[in-house]
């Protein structure tokens, strides 16, 4: 089984699924199977950011904007998992699903952003449960 059979792909939004499937392009002829994902963070206890409703119509359009983007080169599946952490919930997905690897694009922001809301992508690698490959960032979206 090679690296790239089967990635996890986790999208944040709509603006953001269409720069993460612009930096996948490039090498979606070496993947056979890619797994977009949105994680619709709970909380936990506390009030949650939106109503569910609005939630998981912003999940099915940003995942809408995968399938558009890459279905005709790779064979794309979604998904929409729930969890009070997104790494967690991004690894549970991934075995879930058999990814051979979760691909992300680093999301940017100043450091102390980063700081505040917890740096996912270095969540995301400080001790994965499979690889994690970065894609290069591709525009100014990227740093804010």
């Amino acid at each position: 089984m090679a690296l790239l059979d089967h990635v996890l792909l986790p999208v944040a939004s709509e603006s953001d699924a269409r720069a993460t499937c612009d930096a996948l392009r490039p090498h979606v002829d070496r993947i056979q199977r890619v797994t977009a994902l949105h994680v619709i963070e709970k909380g936990g206890g506390t009030m949650d950011k939106a109503p569910l409703e609005k939630r998981r119509e912003d999940a099915a359009a940003c995942l809408a904007v995968v399938e558009a983007a890459l279905a005709s080169e790779v064979a794309v599946d979604t998904r929409t998992a729930f969890g009070t952490d997104v790494v967690e919930t991004i690894f549970d997905e991934a075995a879930s699903v058999g990814a051979t690897a979760v691909v992300v694009r680093p999301r940017g922001g100043s450091r102390l952003v980063q700081f505040v809301a917890g740096d996912t992508a270095v969540k995301l690698v400080t001790d994965p449960a499979v690889p994690v490959i970065s894609l290069p960032g591709l525009g100014a979206e990227d740093h804010g």
